[in-house]
């Protein structure tokens, strides 16, 4: 294994483990639900969003490691960010771990996130890599339904 990808998955095994940002926020402005059917994770988002910026952000749940590495990745990175930015973040990470495009400079603009491209190798993690990033986007647009995988 190359010594990139030991790093990629010793992060994606601290963040599994150890998720940062686990737990309720207490006055969010936007709290989203999703679940992947298919692996058993459950997630619930919590944003507090100021002047269309991310001030906060929070998740509770369980899943695999995979899904709560993800989120704890997701919610370092947008924590701060514009609701432009996190939208972008989203648009990124998808192609890379959905869309498999694997381009050094895509993959290098999602900083630690970039840990996760390999998931794009095995279609049924994909969706567990994903799940917290459908559910902040389904939080941002507003969307009341319950976020799924399937």
């Amino acid at each position: 294994m190359s010594d990139i990808r030991e790093l990629y998955q010793e992060l994606i095994v601290d963040h599994g483990r150890k998720p940062r940002n686990f737990g309720a926020l207490e006055h969010p402005t936007i709290v989203k639900i999703g679940h992947n059917p298919l692996c058993g994770d459950e997630l619930t988002l919590y944003l507090q969003i100021e002047n269309g910026q991310v001030m906060d952000v929070k998740f509770e749940g369980r899943g695999c490691a995979i899904s709560m590495a993800s989120a704890s990745l997701m919610t370092q990175a947008i924590k701060g960010m514009t609701l432009e930015a996190a939208h972008d973040l989203f648009t990124r990470f998808y192609q890379v771990v959905k869309e498999h495009n694997h381009e050094p400079a895509l993959v290098e603009s999602l900083g630690k996130l970039g840990a996760l491209q390999g998931v794009s190798d095995y279609p049924a993690r994909v969706k567990c890599a994903t799940l917290a990033w459908h559910t902040l986007q389904a939080g941002l647009d507003g969307d009341t339904t319950l976020v799924s995988t399937e």
